[in-house]
């Protein structure tokens, strides 16, 4: 097996940038062992480019470019909200003490583009909370399936596929949360156009996801006038940005306004060059690469270029063997060794599991659940509906660097935060990208506190602040959902988060 797929990547190598060569050689020994879908979307994103110049600038660089998109479908929702109320989700625990909700609404009626959402009030004075909205990445991966049910949402599916178990740092516990699976073709989202599926990218995702926004505002009006967020992580380092710049440039031309207040994403893809330098330095700085590996690599591999010489791939190829099998997205963490269901066995947010994609296939397909989603029957997986619809991006800049600009001039909340034992968007990486910027720092470089414990690393530069959170992988909330609770809390008070032991959660 090792054999075919290494023959596979070698003829497709020569046309990929370096940041593609160090991700795939790593999947070589990742996919048999680990969360393979999730695993390989991001790579299968970069060898699907179709040019070897990517655009890097904004996607719609002039406004005058998006007022033909502005006169968005805005549909009558009045009455929605409460079909779309969840009564009781199959084998949640008893006690909850919070509204949930989901549903689809309509991005293009003619299409018959429907994205789906899950929403979760907080428990304590929703009035008052603001909205955040969560995006997982890939491109093509579920925030239903990741950041809602293994991540940050109230609640974690149990190794018998069938029950739910609470998670006590579920970012409700603060605000009000919404989870939207997009674009159309990923979880239960839907379009009845098949050719959608074929013209998916950053473009029509970020247009996509304002029309189901304003739409959902309208059939939630009550929370049109909260603070409102958009966090996310991954490839949700381009969605992000470039949703946040599409409120903003609709705001600004009079169209619907939304009260956005800051963006937040983790373990980011931002800038592909820097993140290939930040990969290979990941690599040698945590004992998981050689010195005359590294040393070859910084000889012979051009971070900026697109052409990947025969020196070059022979050093990434060593790096990826010599680190052996493990898990690429949080190098401390074990592997899924058995994933099958089993009855009986309470999860424990503590300790989060990596066969968790398994439990939450199986919860997802199960009919009742897809009854009390109000969702339609679907062939759930976590990272497109099903194997007959194949995984296109027409469009992704090989760096989001010019949106964090822009974002950055507006005056919102912008925090870059980073799992540190994540190698596949390491903080080097993330580093690095910040660093282009040139930003002055308004304050240094600090240790911050979760509790009794350091949580992480933060300093504060003028219009971004940068955070790490120790011992969390790609997934910052499933590996350390206490220290992400309290990041996430110090993001939406507009403070830094702790600088002493005692406080967060």
């Amino acid at each position: 097996m090792f054999s075919f797929q290494h023959n596979q990547v070698e003829n497709n190598m020569k046309k990929l940038p370096l940041y593609a060569c160090l991700l795939n050689l790593s999947l070589l020994v990742l996919l048999p062992y680990s969360k393979a879908s999730q695993a390989g979307k991001l790579n299968e994103l970069i060898m699907s480019r179709r040019s070897q110049n990517p655009p890097v600038t904004l996607p719609w660089a002039e406004e005058e470019a998006l007022k033909s998109h502005s006169s968005a479908y805005v549909a009558p929702q009045k009455g929605l909200s409460q079909a779309d109320k969840i009564l009781t989700l199959p084998g949640q625990p008893y006690g909850v003490n919070f509204d949930q909700y989901s549903g689809y609404v309509t991005v293009d009626p003619v299409a018959g583009r429907e994205l789906f959402y899950y929403f979760v009030e907080s428990p304590y004075n929703p009035s008052t909370k603001p909205l955040v909205l969560w995006l997982n990445g890939g491109p093509g991966c579920s925030s239903l399936g990741y950041g809602a049910f293994e991540e940050l949402g109230p609640f974690r599916i149990n190794s018998d596929g069938k029950t739910l178990y609470r998670n006590k740092y579920a970012w409700n516990e603060v605000a009000n949360v919404l989870f939207l699976e997009s674009p159309a073709g990923v979880g239960f989202s839907y379009s009845n156009t098949t050719s959608d599926y074929e013209t998916r990218g950053d473009n029509s995702t970020a247009k996509d996801s304002y029309v189901f926004l304003i739409n959902w505002l309208e059939r939630f009006p009550q929370y049109k006038t909260h603070d409102f967020y958009i966090t996310g992580e991954s490839y949700a380092g381009h969605y992000v940005p470039q949703l946040a710049y599409t409120i903003l440039v609709n705001n600004k031309i009079g169209h619907q306004s939304i009260n956005l207040k800051g963006i937040a994403i983790g373990n980011a893809l931002i800038d592909e060059a820097t993140g290939s330098k930040g990969m290979a330095d990941y690599l040698w700085t945590h004992a998981l690469s050689s010195d005359e590996t590294h040393e070859l690599i910084e000889k012979y591999c051009d971070f900026a270029s697109e052409n990947i010489t025969a020196a070059c791939d022979n050093a990434t190829e060593m790096a990826a063997i010599e680190r052996g099998n493990l898990d690429f997205y949080n190098i401390y963490a074990p592997l899924c060794h058995d994933p099958s269901l089993k009855n009986g066995s309470t999860g424990s947010v503590y300790d989060f599991d990596p066969c968790s994609d398994y439990y939450g296939e199986a919860y997802f397909n199960r009919p009742e659940v897809q009854l009390a989603l109000h969702a339609k029957p679907t062939n759930w997986t976590h990272c497109g509906t099903n194997s007959n619809i194949s995984m296109k991006w027409n469009d992704s800049p090989t760096t989001i660097l010019p949106a964090i600009k822009y974002l950055i001039g507006s005056d919102i909340g912008l925090w870059i935060y980073s799992g540190d034992t994540d190698a596949a968007v390491p903080v080097t990486s993330s580093r690095y990208a910040i660093n282009t910027l040139k930003l002055p720092i308004q304050v240094p470089w600090r240790a911050w506190y979760s509790g009794n414990e350091v949580g992480g690393f933060v300093v504060k530069y003028k219009g971004v602040t940068f955070a790490t959170v120790r011992g969390a992988g790609h997934e910052v909330p499933s590996w350390q959902p206490a220290r992400a609770l309290t990041l996430i809390f110090s993001f939406l008070n507009g403070s830094l988060p702790p600088a002493s032991p005692g406080k967060g959660f």
